[in-house]
């Protein structure tokens, strides 16, 4: 099993940026595939980015693409979300999430193994 905690969200005016880190712990973090989810008020919660075991390869949903980077740092069991030209449609608690699966499978879009508790982030006008 793995622990998730997440950090980095807050207030942040639209335009700007913020870097959300998710630190793990419990297993070998190389072992999982990386996901960063969200959960906007009165939405439901989708999948916001992915990322391999080793970094080579990533997936956003096509709301980010251009401006969110996902990426890790397994040598500091951490991975990261940076947010780029933020805009109120980006409100929402942000979840970091680990799969044991492949990286090309549904359900590292869906329902991933383990997650995180989450992080606020807001975006005024």
């Amino acid at each position: 099993q793995v622990q998730l905690v997440e950090s980095g969200g807050g207030l942040v005016q639209a335009g700007g940026s913020l870097r959300l880190s998710c630190a793990a712990s419990g297993r070998t973090f190389s072992d999982y595939v990386m996901a960063w989810f969200r959960q906007g008020p009165g939405k439901e919660r989708e999948f916001v980015a992915a990322i391999s075991r080793v970094g080579g390869m990533t997936r956003y949903v096509d709301s980010v693409k251009g401006r969110f980077t996902i990426s890790r740092d397994n040598a500091k069991n951490t991975a990261y979300l940076q947010m780029d030209t933020l805009n109120p449609e980006d409100t929402a608690v942000y979840y970091c999430a680990a799969d044991r699966g492949s990286f090309t499978t549904t359900r590292v879009t869906t329902e991933p193994d383990y997650w995180g508790q989450g992080t606020q982030v807001t975006v005024s006008l």
